[in-house]
């Protein structure tokens, strides 16, 4: 049985599970104050991390070791960060599960959501009615697939290139638990990355999953040629419905005007780095969803969110222009300018009413 001091243990590796870009930077910040066992589903993918040394086009610290097996990371390490897409999440909870324990603390760092829909039904169906019972965050699928209690996520202005090139940033450890965070943040921070703390885990997370949603709109109004006061007018009405829409579904206010909230909307809605974004101005630019899709090396979440998001709320007193416009344009093939007129022709005389 793991002692509870053990966690603070700097001969104790900790785990990063995925790959990608954040996975990497993830793994370089925690590299930084312990070893990490960093685990790539992909053999080749492990195999070519010990032969050069690098992953993708960064130069690996001299103290990730990378693995292919679960069992061995589970068995190494006592904090795990879960860092790969939310398609792939729940498999990737059911493969790690038989090998994880009661002490083991989890935080995650994937910005998606789950459906859950009955059999033979789909999101495409016009007449499929969803509500938050049929949403999972990330945490919700680890509690349900796991025996883990403690639990946590990273959200914030967190793009992977820059903090691999070493740039200052920071992020928010959400959890219920005060001891994740403070474990989060112990392994985390370092003299360019900052790390703070907050209790709203599911607040957090909606956070992180609805500015998506308005990167793709960001991006198309860059696509379009638009200055920034197009932008500033989105993202400030961005930031509005993501509130309404994340106090629907179970987060306070508080989440959403902090780091994770306008912070991460900020960076996503105005990089080119920015996964979502891109997927928004190659759509301004004439490219359809699909051929897209085709030439993306990483998950853009947002194009899921978005489907996601719009059905939940369908039914919903409140509304949600942006999601909705989004959503024709990627799934009904409205062209973005006439999204963008949608849009303005959208009326709400008042500004703010949830302070």
């Amino acid at each position: 049985m793991t002692s509870k001091n053990s966690y603070n243990d700097k001969k104790r590796p900790v785990g990063v599970i995925g790959a990608g870009s954040f996975g990497s930077a993830v793994s370089m910040l925690l590299s930084k104050n312990r070893n990490v066992i960093l685990y790539a589903r992909n053999p080749e993918v492990v195999e070519n991390i010990k032969t050069d040394r690098q992953l993708n086009g960064f130069p690996l610290s001299s103290n990730i070791e990378p693995t292919n097996d679960l069992e061995y990371l589970a068995r190494e390490c006592d904090i795990l960060f879960p860092v790969v897409p939310s398609s792939g999440f729940r498999m990737m909870m059911h493969d790690l599960s038989p090998f994880l324990h009661p002490y083991h603390i989890i935080i995650h760092g994937t910005k998606g959501i789950e459906v859950s829909l009955g059999e033979g039904e789909s999101l495409n169906n016009p007449d499929i009615s969803i509500s938050r019972e049929n949403i999972k965050t990330m945490s919700e699928v680890i509690i349900e697939e796991s025996i883990t209690l403690r639990v946590g996520c990273l959200a914030g202005p967190n793009l992977a290139r820059e903090i691999l090139q070493g740039h200052p940033a920071a992020t928010v450890v959400a959890s219920h638990f005060d001891e994740v965070i403070s474990i989060g943040q112990n392994l985390l921070r370092n003299e360019k990355f900052q790390v703070y703390g907050n209790n709203d885990l599911i607040g957090i997370e909606f956070a992180g999953v609805l500015k998506n949603i308005i990167a793709i709109a960001s991006g198309a109004l860059s696509g379009l040629g638009y200055g920034e006061n197009a932008r500033s007018l989105l993202i400030s009405r961005g930031m509005v419905e993501m509130i309404y829409l994340g106090k629907e579904l179970g987060g306070s206010t508080q989440a959403f005007i902090g780091l994770a909230g306008i912070g991460d909307l900020i960076a996503t809605c105005t990089s080119p780095l920015s996964r979502n974004f891109t997927v928004g101005f190659r759509l301004a630019q004439g490219e359809t969803l699909q051929e897209i899709q085709k030439t993306m090396e990483e998950t853009a979440e947002g194009i899921n969110t978005v489907h996601i998001i719009k059905k939940i709320f369908e039914n919903s007193h409140n509304r949600a222009p942006i999601t909705e416009a989004v959503f024709k344009v990627l799934f009904e093939n409205l062209k973005v300018t006439k999204a963008l007129e949608f849009l303005m022709r959208s009326h709400f005389n008042v500004d703010i009413n949830f302070l």
